[in-house]
């Protein structure tokens, strides 16, 4: 026993303390079978320690007794390490050597745990009050500067070639990985730097030639779909390994070298394989694989880039190769053009997820063609606006069921989104909607209102208001025609003699009509005069123009065969009436008895004469209408019908609609750059230039130069003048 009174020599107490030690190790290592310290054994170990912590150190000028005793314990570390451990581990290969690092750290460990607990009184009164390292900071330095120092390069040499192993399918032992890379994290004694710089960094580098090597192999040898089953399947094996035995701050430097070189560097050679690349999975509606892809390269920076890329490029090729081999502008093509909409915004939802990349290359790729133009002359708003009115025609006789009508008219405002010209399909469909109107070509005004109202909440309420008005204007033309029956009734010397029907149109909301000062025969004069007499008893300022060119008439022809009724225009019936009082007629003759120019009555003498129902017979007789050409009545045409329909060749509608959106164009850039210097005051040439296409966008894409003349004639006009100073600025002239 241990005199607690008595002053210890420090020889004396260490020699007692290094017995106890060397029972310790003994312990640990188990060399020969000994109890742990019995608590006696414990109580004197303490008390020593305690004693030369605690009393005064000697006179003889040497080290006080903590000192002396912080640098024996730390020599025994030393000691046990350079001469025990060390060889025990280098004399080992392979696993082993792992097994045995392992090992041995974790018997380091459990030494320095008894001696901080046995030492306590070292750290308290000198490590701390010094500032060294406390016992168990310094046994892990001691560990780190004599033991992993010498074994480290070796042993993450042996767990890189194990981790190849594992990826080769060989089975290893995660536990003995995991103790590994705990241990280089312990070396860092709070910090990262060991594992990051001594492990991480090797292993980031070793994953990337490893994937290196394995995508050069597979981009040869497999198809796309097989290299990115692979490719899914190696990372998540990759992320296994990090939740078993790496660290978590690993995954995503392990995660992005993977990703850099076996998806990123064969990306392009990947999905441009000819048989199985990105266009043959969406030619062949691989909808697992697309999304394995997108899966795969969305979480990478610019990943999706050369997808998006050939994305866009293959709808282009499919959607440009429908309108090229299109040969007429018809339903089919805007049927086709929808379902390939259809088909691509199902990839784009089921397998991209509405990817916002993604959905900008649908739409270039849809404004590229559906913008070209079809069947050599007709362009997208047109065959829009041309279909909206074929199934609104056809509505009645196909009996197509409401939601069938419904889904195709949101199909064309779908399709219209990729159209520049929405404007134009405008103007188009208010010329249809008003043959439609006039000519009682519609089946159903309810569905007429239905298209109206998908407009109005795809491009606004301005752009639809006239055409609303337009279908008011029929409305109130039943009731109109009700009360001049009554009129009639009422005033039997007011009688027209004939069958009249009027549509009364307000201007602003029907497109504009030729206007044509045409002399009517008797008959339909005293119409005329009747309704004019009867709309002004109840509008008495308003004032009504005539527009003839709308107008139709039943006529009855007398053939020798038999009577035949006529369906003609206004103009066509007056020219027919002439021949009630003459045989013959000459080109000047009816010019002058009509009053109507010669490029009007060359396409109405040509319907009656030239076309398919030769009602005037023409010399000399050609195809050809000239001002030296006689005319006659045809007593002697015959056709199986008791009614037909002599259509006028029609003015070239397409020109007129072009040429009037032209017009307003230049109106609408005028009002906009007005407007946008009205608010901004003062603006440099090219911001102004960008403000209008932003401002324009939503129903026509301006070209620049365009904008430009509008900006110079506003400058011409005072609307707004250069900077003295700055030519490229622009003020507002108020």
């Amino acid at each position: 026993m241990i005199d607690q009174k008595k002053m210890i020599d420090f020889d004396e107490g260490w020699a007692f303390i290094e017995n106890g030690i060397k029972k310790l190790l003994r312990i640990l290592e188990s060399e020969i079978p000994e109890p742990p310290f019995t608590s006696n054994e414990s109580m004197a170990l303490h008390t020593i320690v305690y004693k030369l912590c605690t009393q005064k150190p000697s006179k003889d000028g040497r080290a006080e007794n903590n000192e002396r005793l912080y640098d024996s314990l730390r020599a025994s570390f030393e000691h046990y390490l350079t001469l025990k451990v060390l060889p025990s581990i280098t004399e080992k290969h392979g696993e082993f050597l792992l097994r045995e690092l392992v090992k041995r750290w974790g018997t380091h460990q459990v030494m320095v745990r008894w001696f901080w607990r046995l030492f306590y009184y070292i750290d308290r009164h000198y490590a701390n009050r010094k500032s060294v390292p406390m016992l168990r900071e310094l046994g892990i330095i001691c560990f780190k500067d004599l033991v992993y120092g010498k074994v480290k390069d070796k042993a993450k040499d042996i767990v890189m070639v194990m981790i190849d192993e594992e990826r080769e399918g060989e089975r290893i032992d995660r536990g003995l990985m995991k103790s590994v890379v705990e241990l280089f994290v312990a070396m860092g004694m709070g910090e990262m730097d060991c594992y990051e710089e001594d492990f991480e960094a090797l292993m980031v580098e070793k994953t990337g030639l490893y994937y290196s090597r394995k995508a050069a192999n597979w981009v040869l040898e497999d198809s796309c779909p097989e290299y990115m089953v692979k490719a899914e399947e190696c990372l998540k094996k990759e992320r296994e390994r990090v939740s078993h035995y790496l660290q978590t701050s690993s995954e995503s430097k392990l995660v992005e070298r993977f990703q850099h070189e076996l998806l990123m560097v064969e990306e392009t050679k990947l999905i441009e394989k000819e048989d199985s690349g990105l266009r043959a999975l969406l030619r062949d509606n691989k909808v697992e694989d697309l999304s394995r892809m997108f899966s795969l390269y969305s979480v990478i920076p610019e990943g999706l880039e050369p997808i998006a890329k050939l994305f866009q490029e293959h709808i282009t090729d499919e959607g440009t190769s429908l309108v090229e081999k299109a040969e007429t502008a018809s339903s089919d093509l805007v049927k086709e053009l929808i379902l390939l909409h259809d088909k691509y915004m199902g990839y784009l939802d089921t397998c991209f997820l509405n990817h916002t990349q993604l959905q900008k290359s649908l739409k270039k790729a849809f404004e590229e063609f559906c913008n070209k133009t079809i069947a050599g002359s007709t362009s997208s708003a047109e065959l829009f606006a041309s279909f909206c009115d074929e199934i609104l025609k056809k509505a009645g006789g196909e009996r197509l069921s409401d939601e069938a009508f419904e889904q195709a008219l949101e199909n064309v405002v779908k399709m219209l989104v990729y159209t520049n010209g929405k404007d134009l399909f405008v103007e188009f469909c208010l010329k249809k909607l008003a043959r439609r109107l006039l000519f009682t070509r519609t089946a159903d005004i309810d569905r007429e209102r239905c298209m109206l109202t998908k407009l109005k909440q795809a491009l606004g309420a301005t752009v639809t208001s006239r055409m609303e008005g337009m279908v008011t204007d029929m409305t109130v033309a039943k009731d109109n025609q009700e009360e001049f029956e009554v009129y009639t009734q009422k005033n039997p010397h007011e009688t027209p003699g004939i069958d009249l029907s009027v549509n009364v149109l307000t201007t602003r909301f029907w497109p504009s009509y030729k206007y044509l000062d045409l002399n009517l025969p008797p008959e339909m004069a005293r119409c005329v005069e009747t309704f004019n007499k009867f709309y002004h008893t109840k509008h008495h300022s308003r004032r009504l123009t005539w527009i003839y060119s709308l107008g139709t008439c039943h006529v009855n022809g007398n053939f020798k065969a038999k009577t035949i009724e006529l369906v003609v225009s206004t103009s066509q019936a007056a020219a027919l009436v002439l021949f009630n009082n003459a045989d013959r007629l000459t080109y000047e003759e009816i010019m002058t008895a009509l009053n109507v120019d010669s490029p009007d009555l060359d396409r109405l003498l040509h319907s009656l004469s030239c076309g398919k129902y030769e009602i005037l017979k023409k010399e000399p007789r050609n195809k050809k209408i000239s001002p030296t050409d006689t005319f006659e009545f045809n007593y002697g045409f015959k056709d199986a019908m008791r009614r037909i329909k002599i259509p006028v060749p029609p003015v070239n509608e397409r020109k007129t609609v072009t040429q009037d959106v032209e017009n307003s164009r230049r109106y609408a850039i005028d009002a906009g750059l007005v407007r946008i210097m009205k608010s901004r005051k003062i603006l440099s040439y090219q911001h102004l230039v960008a403000e209008c296409i932003d401002q324009m966008a939503k129903m026509f894409k301006p070209d620049i130069k365009d904008i430009k003349k509008r900006i110079e004639d506003l400058i011409t006009r005072d609307f707004m003048e250069r900077d003295e100073s700055d030519s490229n600025m622009l003020k507002y002239v108020a």
